[in-house]
């Protein structure tokens, strides 16, 4: 499955959300609208539900064909996770937020909105 993640998406593509985003259910259907970036691709995606959303990663997005082996390939990969991760601190340090705030699906960690808040404190801009 990681290499049918792999591949980029052509405009028009026909796709459903591999997760819940924003105002969309996980396999909501949609189509590509407009894919941006060079090194780094994002997407537009018009969902069936009316929602239009940008900066859409690959991995939040599968192709409408490949849907059924997609959740296959997640049900089992979750289950080898869950088995590996047993008694593992790594998935209790990842799970520990310090907070933040979501733009666009996209989550903007606290420390970067405290660093913003006080450098606009010393220079003496009033929030």
């Amino acid at each position: 499955m990681t290499e049918t993640l792999s591949t980029d998406l052509p405009k028009h593509q026909e796709v459903k959300a591999a997760t819940d985003l924003k105002g969309v259910p996980e396999g909501t259907q949609g189509r590509i609208m407009l894919s941006n970036g060079l090194d780094w691709i994002r997407y537009w995606v018009k969902f069936d539900n009316g929602i239009e959303m940008g900066s859409i990663h690959r991995d939040k997005l599968v192709r409408v064909d490949e849907w059924d082996q997609y959740l296959l390939d997640r049900e089992s990969g979750a289950l080898i996770k869950e088995t590996i991760s047993e008694g593992s601190d790594l998935d209790s340090a990842s799970e520990s937020s310090s907070g933040g705030v979501e733009v666009n699906g996209v989550l903007v960690p606290q420390l970067l909105i405290d660093r913003t808040k006080a450098a606009l404190e010393r220079f003496g801009v009033a929030r």
